[in-house]
């Protein structure tokens, strides 16, 4: 689908839980190269959506989110990326929130948006490969397991650098309990 060229693409990421936020933006502000570290830590969901379809976008995901109880999160180990690390991120229940807006959005996903899905958090990046095997061999020791939650998602403007703010939006529905 076309797209008008002066609407930048949008980036969707999930919200963390402000305890679970500081740990690993603590770790990206540790790893990540600072003259490349423009942004907090983030789990991306869509990497480029459609800016001309900001509109339609954000109502989707204002009626999903009053739909959607906070989401549990898994952080059991770290994952190498070759040129940096990144922290694995377990969640059926993002998985599947992410499949349900992929489903339904597929007529705008990049070609990077239509690949498998492995949810992670990057805390180094564009390093050399022996830096970053140095700093997941040193963090891999001392690793242990997280658990957060997911409370929100976040819509961004990506303007080739440091990312804007579109639109904040929360997971209202309460968390249903089995009798």
């Amino acid at each position: 689908m076309a797209t008008n060229s002066n609407d930048p693409p949008l980036i969707l990421t999930l919200k963390l839980n402000q305890t679970t936020f500081e740990q690993v933006n603590t770790l990206r502000q540790q790893y990540f190269p600072p003259e490349r570290n423009f942004l907090p830590a983030h789990v991306t969901l869509f990497h480029a959506l459609p800016g001309d379809q900001e509109s339609a976008i954000s109502q989707h995901l204002q009626k999903l989110c009053t739909q959607t109880s906070s989401i549990d999160l898994s952080l059991p180990t770290l994952r190498f990326l070759g040129n940096g690390v990144a922290i694995e991120l377990v969640s059926p229940e993002l998985v599947q929130l992410r499949q349900t807006l992929a489903g339904g959005w597929s007529d705008w996903l990049s070609a990077q948006d239509r690949q498998g899905y492995r949810p992670h958090i990057t805390i180094q990046n564009k390093v050399a490969a022996a830096e970053a095997r140095q700093v997941y061999g040193q963090l891999l020791e001392q690793w242990q397991p997280l658990q957060g939650y997911g409370e929100g998602l976040l819509l961004w403007y990506y303007q080739g650098g440091p990312w804007t703010l579109a639109s904040e939006f929360s997971f209202t529905a309460e968390a249903t309990v089995d009798p």
